[in-house]
C-alpha cells in the first residue's frame, strides 16, 4: 500500500489543528486507500507539549491512519541515529543545522523529510499550526484531495483529470513532483500595520525581497501582491492545473512534494528567518517537473503570541533576515532557472550537486547590497518611532552579526545539500516507533503509533 507523510510542525499551542489535520488524514486513507503517516513535530513549551499528548491520545482511531508525535528529544535521538549511520564528517554541525536551537522553517520540514524515508512514505503533506481549513456547505475542504489525486503519476495521466492544462506538451511524461495552494485570511507576513502606518514605507521596505531585474511596473505589481495569498475569497468549486506551478502561487501552510524532490534536495535550514523553506518550490519550478496547482485554500490566522511586543520583534528579525537571504537566494534562483533541464540527469532526477554548487556561489556575494538593505530597514522603521525603532535598534546591534549570517546560512545549505544523500538513504533503515521514549523531565510517551479517524 502506498505510504504518505502528513506532517504538522508546531512550536506553540494548536490542539484544535491537531485535530483537525488528523481528520484530513482519516479523509485521505478512506478516500483514496492509502495509508497515512500523521507526523507531529513539537517543539511546543512543556504545557503545550502535554496538552498536545492529551488531544492525540484522544483522538479516535481511523483505519489506514498512523500517528506519531514526537518531541524535540525523540527527534534529534532519530537524527543522531541517522547521522551515526551515515557517518559524514561534520557529524554535529549537520545535527546542529538539523534541530538549531532557535527557529527554523527549512529544518523543521528537513526532519519531516528524513522522517518520511523512514516511514517509507512517497511524499510529505505540509500543514502549519496558525492555519485552518475551509468549509463549504459545512464540509470540511481538504487539500489532501488534490496532492493524492495528482503526486507521483505522470503528468499524461492526470491531464485528464485537471480542470485545465497549461503543461508544455514536451514534459507530459515527467512525473507530477508538486501539488499545491495557497490561503486566504490575514497576509502571511505580519506586515498589515507598516501598510497602514505609511504605504510608501511599505512599499520600500517589502521592494527589498523583489529581483531587481523585474522591470518596475512588474516590481510594483509584485509588491502589491506579496505575502497576500489567494485574498479573502472563499472556496465554492474546485479549480485545478496542471502546469509548472509559480512559487508565488503556493504557500508552505498548503504543499506536498514527492521524494524524487525532498529525497534528493533538502531546504535551507537557516535560524530565524522567514521564507526559506520555499525553496523547493523553486526548484520544482526551474527544472521543469509538473505540478498542479488547485484553490483548496487553507485560512490563515495570527496568533496571540505574534500580537505582543516580543513577538512583533522575534518576527521583525525573521523578516530583516529573509530581507538578507533573499539576495544571496536569488542569485541561486537564477542559477537554477539558467540551468532549466541541466539540473536533472539522466533519470529525470534532479542533480543536488548543481544545487551545492550555486549555494557555495551565492555566500561569497558581496555583502554591499545587504548592507544597503539594513540602511533601508533603518531609515524607514525610525520614522515610523514606537516599536519599530526599537526593531531597528535590534538590527542596529547585531549588523555585523546579521550580513555575516546571510553568507554563513548558504554555505551551511551547501553543506547540508552534500550530505543529504547519506542521510536519507541510511533514514531508511531506523524504526521510529522504537526511538527512546520522553525522559523524566517529559510528559509520559503515549502508545507507539496510535490510529485515528475524524
Amino acid at each position: 500500500m502506498r505510504r504518505v507523510c502528513l506532517t504538522l510542525p508546531t512550536n506553540r499551542a494548536c490542539t484544535a489543528t491537531i485535530t483537525a489535520v488528523a481528520r484530513e488524514a482519516a479523509y485521505g486513507a478512506r478516500e483514496f486507500a492509502v495509508e497515512v503517516h500523521l507526523l507531529i513535530l513539537d517543539s511546543s513549551a512543556p504545557a503545550d507539549l502535554a496538552a498536545h499528548r492529551a488531544a492525540v491520545a484522544a483522538l479516535p482511531p481511523a483505519p489506514g491512519v498512523v500517528v506519531h508525535h514526537l518531541d524535540e528529544e525523540r527527534q534529534r535521538a532519530f537524527l543522531r541515529e541517522v547521522v551515526a549511520a551515515a557517518g559524514p564528517a561534520g557529524a554535529d554541525r549537520l545535527l546542529d543545522l538539523m534541530l538549531p536551537a532557535g527557529v527554523s522553517y527549512g529544518a523543521c520540514t528537513n526532519r519531516a523529510f528524513l522522517l518520511a524515508e523512514a516511514l517509507g512514505c512517497a511524499s510529505v503533506h505540509r500543514r502549519d499550526s496558525d492555519s485552518r481549513y475551509q468549509l463549504r456547505d459545512g464540509e470540511t475542504v481538504f487539500p489532501l484531495h488534490h496532492e493524492l489525486a495528482a503526486l507521483g503519476r505522470r503528468a499524461a495521466d492526470v491531464a485528464g483529470s485537471v480542470t485545465r492544462s497549461r503543461l508544455d506538451p514536451r514534459l507530459a511524461e515527467r512525473t507530477v513532483a508538486l501539488a499545491g495552494a495557497s490561503f486566504i485570511g490575514e497576509p502571511s507576513v505580519d506586515l498589515a500595520e507598516l501598510r497602514a502606518l505609511d504605504p510608501e514605507a511599505y512599499r520600500e521596505v517589502v521592494g527589498l525581497s523583489v529581483s531587481s531585474s523585474h522591470p518596475e511596473p512588474w516590481r510594483r505589481h509584485l509588491v502589491d501582491e506579496a505575502f497576500r495569498g489567494a485574498g479573502t475569497t472563499p472556496f465554492t468549486t474546485d479549480l485545478t492545473t496542471l502546469t509548472l506551478v509559480g512559487p508565488t502561487r503556493v504557500d508552505m501552510c498548503n504543499v506536498a512534494l514527492g521524494r524524487e524532490v525532498y529525497g534528493r534536495v533538502p531546504l535551507p535550514p537557516a535560524v530565524d528567518t522567514i521564507g526559506t523553506d520555499y525553496f523547493l518550490l523553486h526548484l520544482v519550478h526551474a527544472a521543469g517537473l509538473p505540478g498542479v496547482l488547485h484553490n483548496r485554500h487553507i485560512v490563515n490566522y495570527y496568533t496571540g503570541e505574534r500580537r505582543s511586543d516580543e513577538g512583533f520583534l522575534a518576527y521583525q528579525l525573521r523578516f530583516a533576515k529573509y530581507l538578507l537571504a533573499a539576495a544571496h537566494l536569488e542569485a541561486v534562483y537564477a542559477g537554477l532557472t539558467a540551468a532549466g533541464d541541466a539540473l536533472l540527469d539522466e533519470r529525470g532526477r534532479v542533480r543536488p550537486a548543481v544545487v551545492a554548487a550555486l549555494a557555495r556561489e551565492s555566500a561569497l556575494l558581496d555583502p554591499a547590497g545587504n548592507a544597503a538593505r539594513l540602511d533601508v530597514l533603518d531609515r524607514r522603521y525610525r520614522s515610523l518611532g514606537g516599536r519599530y525603532a526599537t526593531a531597528a535598534d535590534r538590527f542596529a546591534e547585531r549588523r555585523a552579526r546579521l550580513l555575516a549570517e546571510a553568507r554563513s546560512d548558504m554555505a551551511d545549505f551547501a553543506l547540508l545539500v552534500d550530505a543529504w544523500a547519506d542521510l536519507t538513504a541510511h533514514a531508511k533503515g531506523i524504526s521510529v516507533n522504537h526511538l527512546p521514549p520522553p525522559g523524566p523531565s517529559s510528559a509520559p510517551p503515549l502508545p507507539a503509533a496510535p490510529a485515528v479517524t475524524p
